[in-house]
């Protein structure tokens, strides 16, 4: 075994949550996101709990469709967790994918999906996961079945991807803007078209990839919004909660470093309005020390 294999063997694997309700184009956003983990060559593991609604071609997913895993029968939130849990072990174990994407049943509730990420023996090896709801625009505009389920998916968001915005107005995106802060005041939203979001919003490069590769495009070129990537240099032994404030500034979506407090070495992970800080015992690599990726909107 290779020492770079080594390395990507003993590597946290990020996971993506993917709720929504029908329509909202969450089916074209993970296209999206597929299509360009082909062209960048990363290894995606996608288990669909929306059965029929991706059709998908496994070929594009490699090792002979092995990495894309449609559970049916249930949610993979509640009914079908335990299947869940064995399907991400199985794909650790068999494809050792770079990432993972969850896309859920709309009936799914994507914070309790998130959750079971925590369960052995799959918490010893996901990373950073993050929940994205896909918004329909046109639905938000025009009222439609906006309580129970809908409320209840983007209240317990990461962030919330506001889909389809092209087929609406100025001023009706006002309102829908307006409507959508309303039923969750807290979650960024970042809009879209045609389910077109920068990759690196949803998985945030660490510092080593891009100390190799320098900074990634903002933002695809039928983005509707444009981030900007950026390196910030912490002082060691800062405070946890001086840290903590400076986190919290607006416009940041993600963030993902290792930082020296006062109270020893974290892992820092910004994921929408959430602050994770993990203490760690050793550092990957000393040049990682003190360098948090910000992802913030340009």
């Amino acid at each position: 075994m290779t020492e770079d294999t080594q390395v990507k063997t003993n590597a946290k694997v990020p996971a993506l949550v993917v709720s929504g309700f029908l329509g909202s184009g969450k089916t074209t956003l993970i296209r999206n996101l597929l299509d360009e983990a082909v062209r960048t060559g990363i290894r995606v593991a996608l288990i669909s709990n929306e059965l029929g609604e991706l059709g998908i071609d496994r070929a594009l997913l490699g090792q002979g469709g092995k990495a894309y895993v449609e559970l049916e029968g249930g949610c993979v939130c509640c009914e079908l967790a335990d299947d869940l849990i064995e399907t991400l072990q199985t794909l650790k174990d068999e494809i050792n994918p770079d990432r993972i994407i969850v896309e859920t049943s709309g009936a799914a509730l994507p914070f309790d999906t998130q959750l079971n990420f925590w369960r052995d023996p799959v918490r010893d090896w996901v990373g950073d996961d993050m929940a994205v709801v896909v918004v329909n625009a046109e639905q938000l505009l025009e009222g439609r079945d906006l309580e129970g389920t809908f409320t209840d998916q983007a209240t317990s968001a990461d962030l919330l991807i506001l889909n389809k915005v092209d087929l609406v107005n100025a001023d009706q995106l006002e309102g829908v803007l307006t409507r959508l802060r309303a039923i969750e005041p807290d979650a960024p939203i970042v809009n879209s078209r045609m389910g077109q979001v920068a990759p690196d919003l949803l998985f945030p490069p660490d510092l080593g990839e891009l100390d190799r590769n320098g900074p990634a495009p903002s933002a695809p070129a039928h983005s509707h919004e444009h981030f900007e990537t950026e390196i910030w240099s912490v002082e060691a032994g800062i405070s946890i909660s001086k840290l903590e404030a400076r986190l919290s500034q607006p416009g940041l979506l993600r963030a993902k470093g290792f930082v020296e407090t006062d109270a020893g070495t974290h892992l820092v992970q910004v994921v929408g309005h959430r602050i994770e800080l993990e203490k760690v015992e050793d550092l990957p690599e000393a040049s990682l020390a003190n360098r948090i990726v910000l992802i913030r909107r340009s």
